[in-house]
């Protein structure tokens, strides 16, 4: 089976678009996205209707669950919140009704789907080392977990026989075997927002048939979606940082 694997997108088409081409001619069976549809980016209808037709697992992400009233945006920066309240009122019933449908977690045979950690998945937390990896690992029930949130790619794996034991493969471009391992979290990074100082669009792509995790990216046109941004009146830093990837 075949798993293409959406990092946090955040209204951001041009990248989203980009990233499902590519994914597409992998024959991909099975579509996740890790939350954050909305946010930061101009486009969250026409991203919220790219995951539908998808048919994408998805779980909740924190600007999701922010634009639905669900989360106190005061801990948010000040671009953050911005945009959060820009992207609210241009939402439509059906876009409500979708992102209302999501829940914290969302747990397959092979695998499971969480924003942040899977240790108080409804607190959004970041897993950005071994020490949230490990966290994370003890609610994991699923070999596989795909998470977002940290917007910086990285994969987490453990061996049964030794569960204190965290291999890191930390790398913005990756190809990894996960034969052996009994537990993999894997972070694909951000399609529409990436943090790592490579503006391309993050995405991963798992073969459960040879056990392989790759974590790969893609060009796309950058500035196309910073002049909607500004167009838009969002705040001018949210268009200059994709071009800086952080």
């Amino acid at each position: 089976m075949k798993i293409g694997i959406l990092g946090d997108i955040h209204g951001n088409l041009e990248a989203l678009t980009a990233v499902v081409e590519v994914l597409q001619r992998e024959n991909v069976d099975v579509w996740v996205q890790v939350g954050d549809i909305v946010g930061y980016g101009p486009e969250p209808s026409a991203c919220i209707d790219l995951v539908r037709e998808l048919g994408c697992v998805t779980c909740l992400g924190n600007h999701d669950a922010a634009v639905l009233g669900l989360l106190d945006t005061s801990y948010f920066n000040n671009f953050a919140r911005a945009a959060i309240h820009w992207t609210a009122p241009q939402l439509r019933p059906s876009d409500y009704e979708f992102l209302n449908s999501l829940r914290h977690v969302e747990e397959r045979e092979e695998f499971t789907v969480v924003h942040g950690s899977m240790h108080m998945p409804e607190q959004f937390g970041y897993v950005v080392s071994v020490v949230e990896a490990l966290e994370s690992f003890a609610h994991q029930r699923t070999r596989l977990c795909f998470v977002g949130h940290s917007h910086v790619p990285a994969t987490y794996m453990r061996r049964e026989e030794s569960p204190r034991d965290i291999h890191v493969v930390p790398h913005s471009e990756a190809e990894t075997s996960y034969r052996g391992f009994e537990r993999v979290l894997m972070n694909v990074g951000s399609v529409g927002q990436p943090r790592d100082e490579d503006p391309r669009a993050a995405y991963g792509l798992v073969d459960t048939d040879i056990e392989l995790a790759s974590i790969r990216r893609v060009s796309y046109d950058i500035e196309r979606v910073q002049a909607k941004i500004r167009a838009a009146g969002l705040p001018d830093v949210l268009a200059n940082r994709l071009a800086l990837g952080v």
